[in-house]
């Protein structure tokens, strides 16, 4: 792919962004845009185990997406193929000469917020603004076309060891990852990596390795009690309603840590029928994060002792579920090494930076670890973006001359002649 042919498919999946687990129609473009290279693709339960996700996009909500999948160009029948089978895609290509097994992680999803209407904003401007309510503000379509480009750069199968490129949904939330795991695609790889376009980076600059980041918990808690008049048998009612609102105070009250930086926020609690019924049930999603891992399992425990006493308080019984998560990442000086002596003699790069701490979560620390508990190494690298506004804005986009860098920092690694 030239840069007209990357850029082009770079704004086509902006134009069309699709939230977590309902990236048909993205699934579908990547699945076109390799089409006869030479490598082998894998979906459906071979790319990703769905078995165990909470909160699952509901089957009306499927059927939307993939429609509108279908509307923006998606021939029905692989709208429907991924709207039954999951949006992950595992791609391998294998190089003609015997080295190590290479993952590269690139995330596919996009997030639930309205993008900006502004005329200068470099999307509306040249007409490739989203409006379906969903947006790229996290760059994420530039990551898909990162691995797209490089399968495409790499298809002349001149390197050593093979490529495997994981195109993951529902980074967003940190749902996705695990499915990937699960489903085993990361157990035979050497060398982890994963990609990201830095917004607050100018262009042409590179991060070796994000290190650190937010260990996080996403929790659902199901709160069920039982319904009564509320003026003629108070009494008999079990207010869910209290023992969710009793456990949001007491998740926020959890004191915090002096070895290690932690973070609790209940984000939703959606209950209730009528304001004359004492209601019988409550849902309420609340996260945890701190930069030790054993320490946010520490506090999901401490949020779960809350919900069972708050919950006992007023009758009602309470489920609580891991929605998503991730771990802290720690890259391995032999990646980073590897990615600061490519970058370094890139024409085109201007700014080296070793390692820089991650203040987010990103479940591609999850493909990181599983890969050096097996014995290999990982890292995550950064390439400086230029955008206009900040990640999860409204106005955030990437300037589009550092999509080829990024692909150019891959492809040198991998092409190297000790593998």
């Amino acid at each position: 792919m030239d840069f007209a042919q990357l850029i082009a498919f770079r704004r086509e999946l902006h134009r069309n962004p699709e939230p977590a687990f309902l990236e048909i129609g993205t699934a579908a473009r990547v699945e076109r845009a390799i089409k006869g290279l030479p490598v082998r693709v894998l979906t459906g339960k071979a790319a990703q185990d769905l078995s165990l996700v909470v909160n699952f996009p509901s089957p009306e909500t499927l059927d939307a997406w993939a429609t509108r999948a279908t509307d923006s160009g998606v021939p029905e029948e692989r709208a429907r193929y991924f709207r039954e089978h999951g949006t992950a895609l595992v791609v391998d290509l294998v190089g003609t000469r015997p080295g190590p097994r290479w993952g590269l992680r690139v995330d596919i999803d996009a997030l639930p917020m309205r993008e900006s209407a502004d005329p200068a904003h470099f999307p509306v401007a040249n007409g490739f603004a989203s409006t379906n309510g969903a947006m790229h503000a996290c760059g994420h379509d530039a990551h898909a076309t990162i691995g797209v480009g490089l399968l495409h750069r790499l298809s002349d199968r001149d390197f050593g060891g093979s490529l495997r490129i994981l195109f993951q949904p529902a980074e967003e939330g940190v749902r996705g990852a695990r499915t990937m795991i699960d489903a085993g695609v990361a157990d035979e790889i050497d060398r982890m990596l994963a990609v990201h376009m830095a917004g607050d980076m100018a262009v042409g600059g590179i991060v070796g390795s994000f290190t650190g980041g937010m260990a996080t918990r996403k929790l659902k808690i199901d709160f069920m009690g039982k319904a009564s008049h509320a003026a003629g048998a108070p009494e008999a009612g079990r207010n869910a309603l209290l023992a969710a609102s009793m456990s949001a105070l007491g998740v926020m009250g959890l004191p915090r840590f002096s070895t290690a930086e932690t973070r609790l926020n209940v984000g939703t609690l959606v209950a209730g029928d009528a304001v004359n019924i004492v209601p019988s049930s409550a849902v309420m999603t609340c996260e945890a994060r701190a930069t030790d891992d054993e320490v946010v399992d520490q506090l999901v425990d401490r949020v779960r002792s809350v919900v069972e006493g708050a919950s006992l308080t007023q009758g009602v019984q309470a489920n609580v579920a891991v929605m998503g998560q991730s771990a802290t990442v720690a890259p391995d000086d032999e990646m980073i090494d590897r990615i600061v002596e490519v970058a370094t003699a890139h024409d085109d790069v201007t700014e080296v930076i070793r390692t820089q701490a991650f203040a987010g979560s990103d479940d591609a620390n999850l493909l990181i670890r599983h890969v050096q508990q097996r014995g290999g190494v990982g890292a995550y690298l950064m390439v400086g973006a230029g955008s206009p506004g900040p990640h999860h804005s409204e106005n955030f986009d990437v300037a589009e001359e550092s999509i080829p860098i990024g692909i150019d920092i891959l492809e040198s690694l991998i092409r190297r002649a000790d593998g």
